[in-house]
């Protein structure tokens, strides 16, 4: 059974925060599927959630802004036959939606100039490939 959803190491989702809908699914399950609730909706309160630090929730509603309703994420997961596996795949996928939302912006990279070595190469190569297709044509032109 899925409880709490650890984010990362040092973030995890208390069960208390939660909330579990469950109904009727599309998917695979032969006879089965019209009787059981294997479809899982997870749902969590971003916005009211005391869990993260203001800086990361402003982080957080910023990335996943046009995913969030009304405060709150929800992921949903309908892939698997039994309510278990679909309980734990919305549980990671809602893991790894809040963890790429909350990650350090990626550093800003620094523009540089190519060596001279390696543009010398690059015109080597380029030199090599126009004479190796030249070489094909029927009449070889000087």
């Amino acid at each position: 059974m899925v409880d709490d959803v650890r984010v990362n190491d040092r973030l995890t989702i208390p069960a208390a925060e939660l909330a579990w809908r469950f109904s009727r699914s599309s998917g695979p399950g032969g006879q089965g599927v019209n009787t059981t609730d294997s479809r899982v909706e997870l749902s969590w309160d971003l916005g009211g959630s005391a869990l993260l630090p203001p800086v990361l929730k402003e982080r957080a509603a910023e990335r996943l802004g046009h995913r969030l309703v009304q405060g709150i994420l929800t992921v949903t997961a309908s892939e698997h036959r039994s309510q278990l596996r679909n309980r734990e795949a919305a549980a990671a996928r809602l893991a790894g939606l809040v963890a790429g939302a909350i990650a350090a912006p990626p550093r800003v990279r620094r523009a540089t100039r190519p060596s001279k070595g390696s543009v010398e190469r690059r015109i080597a190569e380029k030199k090599r490939r126009g004479e190796t297709k030249k070489n094909r044509r029927s009449y070889p032109s000087d």
